[in-house]
């Protein structure tokens, strides 16, 4: 092992990824465990969970997955003490699971097209990070808070109205995490991706896709792999003085000009 692999070890690091059966969850999960961090996957889907872990342990570290639904407070408790009795502890929490809610003109959306993508994006992301702080706190241990956000937090998507206010709410919430759990060793920051290519960024018009790798300072646009790097530099030691930021990974779209 040479020096900058040693750097970013996470030997003995056991990591929980939310929506970590696919896309850029199961992206991260690959470089953690790739660090030799220990994996965690929360998914609904016990199939995908399963092919999840197949594929992360085909890379030679250890995976277990869980089935919870991050929108029912119940499920996401009983996923987090059985990943607890499975591994005994997590060191970092990547809070990833969410999607694109409603979309639609903004006059059209009614209250409960914004409840539910509320309750996917932002009450499971609370629920989720507080099981793990209070873990920690119990443990009287620093952890990693980490969400996945997205530059539309700091861009906006036309008909996207209720993705774009909860990817900003979860962004403003790990600024405030940082100022209350700093002191007790827990780093909160939030990862911000550009339009990486997933199943559900492949699933808008091309006209859209094509514009994003236009408006690219790179000329690209993101592959899986490149959300690995960043994830373990997140749950690794070297983050410990990143806290409370916004870590924007889109291939300098959002500083183009127009």
């Amino acid at each position: 092992m040479n020096q900058m692999q040693r750097i970013f070890d996470l030997e003995g690091h056991v990591a929980l990824v939310t929506g970590g059966n696919g896309g850029l969850g199961l992206a991260m999960a690959k470089g953690l465990i790739k660090a030799g961090a220990q994996i965690a996957i929360w998914g609904r889907n016990e199939a995908k969970n399963a092919a999840a872990v197949a594929e992360l342990t085909a890379l030679g570290g250890q995976a277990h997955s869980f089935v919870a639904d991050v929108t029912d407070p119940a499920s996401s408790a009983a996923a987090f003490e059985q990943t607890i009795a499975a591994f005994g502890k997590i060191d970092s929490c990547f809070a990833n699971a969410g999607g694109s809610g409603a979309r639609g003109a903004f006059v059209d959306l009614d209250r409960s097209a914004w409840l539910a993508t509320n309750d996917l994006n932002i009450l499971s992301v609370i629920d989720t990070f507080q099981l793990a702080t209070r873990h920690w706190q119990e443990r009287q241990a620093g952890g990693k808070l980490i969400v996945t956000s997205s530059v539309a937090a700091i861009l906006g998507l036309p008909n996207s109205a209720g993705y774009c206010l909860t990817k900003a709410a979860v962004t403003g919430l790990v600024r405030s995490l940082a100022i209350e759990l700093g002191r007790s060793g827990i780093q909160a920051n939030a990862i911000l991706p550009g339009f990486i290519e997933t199943e559900m960024s492949l699933n808008t018009p091309k006209a859209f896709q094509d514009g994003c790798r236009r408006r690219a300072a790179s000329g690209k646009i993101g592959q899986l792999e490149d959300m690995e790097g960043i994830a373990v530099y997140l749950a690794s030691q070297q983050s410990n003085f990143m806290t409370g930021q916004a870590l924007v990974l889109d291939g300098g779209h959002s500083i183009f000009p127009l």
